[in-house]
């Protein structure tokens, strides 16, 4: 049987059961809409809406990190690179966890202390209020999108393989419909809605992944050595499969490219909108920090076993058949769940359902975070700050933050529809470049760095942003390639398909230069009083 005729099998087998398949989507979607409909009648005000009333405990904003983090980058994407290319695959959890140390060391407790409910809180502390809310608010967006277009991508192989959707037209409907739930999700629940839908992805996410991890190691008689010697010589490409350079050192290019990837990892996630915005949940900073470190434990066991995941995936399927299901691999994990209870048995329709319903859960909840911090930002500091000059009510924060939820929503779906066979966890390592490129910078300069100013804050931001999504725009992702987002067309002049390398350097140069460049003198006072209170929480919300 070919490949190609194998997958059509999974898909018809799954076909066969899709009321199961239909029933478990439909009662994660209720149960979810009924948590989110709970949240927003108890949404009161801005605090609420914003920063969920700072109600969370330690463990439960951990729990709800976990939950916004371990997206369909770590589940789909990062299962399908291990499937294709072996240890260059397994990289990318590599760089999402040691990411984390960033955000604990140098930025959770800070952040916490000086913010009230965005990026832009901070910067704007001790720098002219209207021009660098409005770059905040710019950034976040921006990232944020970035981010929307992997998830997007991710929800329309998934379903498109439960469903047999083979047409395009198909596809990029239930794109659609993601971000229609995603709009009615943060429209009606805000902050809290969207965390406790997070965590309850998190629980199922841990749950299935475990379970798909113990069904993995049982299967070679929990004998680690035999799964990758046997993931090895069914890649087809035998030790080579288990060593660096399959997929980023052939050339020198694909070298770079390893090291800009690499970079991107591990300085995005503290740049990261809809990560920062979560410090602000919980009441203090002492209970920011506990729940980084809940997240790296809880997160980090979810690396582990994404390995069984891919090599997995590469043990019981042919390269081929993942291919052909979706040339990027993200349909690896479902595939393996489908194999591990047996293609042609009920087991096997069984176990590909729950596990795609928990990846199908594990987008929902992403999207709802990424699309609160962006409309969050776009409401307290652009609108709010900058259009009415700090004269808005909380009521109107809101209500501007629901519109903007909408606009945003129907953008993610268009850039989406164009991104859905491109790698999931290559798309999010894009969005941590432009995240490491525009923010991280101009946070670590503005808490760390007594002489920053407003003109540097300006540069870095915009700087960053212009020069990583230009970069973007140029590289393979976009064109020039089989699997670019416009395939059929070349204007690829940028070899690297991720920017960071150039970028993030250029972030923190024009960060530094604007400063020294710039005319005007720093605000002492207000740092001083920003460094108390970023390093003992006095005065914080």
């Amino acid at each position: 049987m070919s490949p190609v005729q194998q997958t059509f099998l999974a898909a018809n087998e799954a076909s066969e059961h899709r009321p199961l398949i239909i029933t478990l989507f439909g009662l994660f979607v209720l149960a979810t809409l009924g948590i989110t409909i709970w949240a927003g009648r108890q949404t009161k005000d801005a605090a609420d809406f914003y920063a969920g009333g700072r109600q969370f405990s330690a463990f439960q904003n951990g729990l709800a990190v976990s939950g916004d983090y371990m997206s369909a980058a770590s589940f789909l994407g990062i299962a399908g690179a291990i499937a294709l290319f072996g240890y260059d695959g397994f990289l990318y959890s590599i760089g999402f966890l040691v990411a984390w140390l960033v955000a604990l060391l140098l930025v959770a407790e800070p952040l916490r202390n000086s913010g009230r409910y965005t990026m832009g809180d901070v910067l704007a502390y001790r720098m002219r209020q209207r021009p660098v809310r409005t770059a905040a608010g710019t950034s976040t967006i921006v990232v944020s999108i970035f981010y929307l277009l992997a998830q997007m991508a991710g929800a329309g192989v998934l379903v498109s393989l439960l469903l047999g959707i083979t047409s395009d037209a198909g596809k990029i409907l239930i794109v659609a419909l993601v971000g229609i739930l995603m709009i009615v999700y943060v429209s009606i629940g805000g902050m809290k809605g969207t965390t406790w839908v997070q965590m309850v992805k998190a629980v199922l996410l841990i749950g299935g992944t475990l379970l798909i991890t113990f069904l993995v190691l049982l299967k070679f008689n929990f004998n680690i050595s035999d799964l990758l010697g046997t993931a090895a010589e069914n890649s087809g490409k035998g030790a080579a499969f288990l060593e660096p350079g399959l997929q980023y050192g052939a050339t020198g290019t694909s070298k770079l490219d390893f090291i800009s990837l690499g970079i991107a990892l591990v300085l995005g996630t503290a740049g990261l909108p809809h990560i920062l915005i979560r410090f602000y949940t919980v009441p203090n900073a002492k209970a920011a920090r506990k729940s980084v470190n809940w997240a790296i434990g809880i997160i980090g066991g979810f690396y582990l076993m994404t390995i069984a995941l891919g090599f997995g995936a590469a043990a019981l399927i042919s390269q081929d058949e993942i291919i052909a299901s979706n040339p990027s691999g993200n349909t690896a994990a479902p595939l393996l769940a489908l194999h591990l209870g047996g293609v042609d048995s009920a087991w096997g329709a069984i176990l590909l359902a729950t596990i795609s319903a928990v990846a199908f859960a594990t987008i929902l909840a992403v999207v709802a975070g990424l699309t609160l911090a962006s409309s969050s930002s776009f409401a307290h500091d652009i609108y709010a700050n900058v259009i009415r000059k700090g004269q808005a009510s909380g009521a109107e924060e809101v209500r501007a933050a629901r519109w903007a939820t909408v606009a945003i929503g129907i953008v993610s779906i268009g850039l989406g529809a164009l991104a859905r066979d491109l790698n999931v966890a290559g798309l999010v390592a894009l969005a941590f470049a432009v995240a490491a490129s525009a923010n991280l910078p101009t946070i670590l300069y503005s808490l760390f760095w007594k002489r920053f100013t407003t003109q540097g804050a300006l540069w870095s931001i915009y700087g960053g942003l212009i020069v990583a999504v230009g970069l973007v725009l140029f590289s393979p992702v976009v064109s020039g390639d089989p699997k670019a987002m416009f395939p059929d067309v070349d204007f690829a002049w940028f070899p690297l398909k991720n920017p960071g390398i150039i970028s993030i350097p250029f972030g923190f140069l024009m960060g530094f230069l604007g400063t020294v460049l710039s005319k005007e003198k720093p605000d002492e006072a207000k740092y001083a009083e920003l460094e108390v209170r970023s390093l003992t929480g006095t005065g914080a919300h």
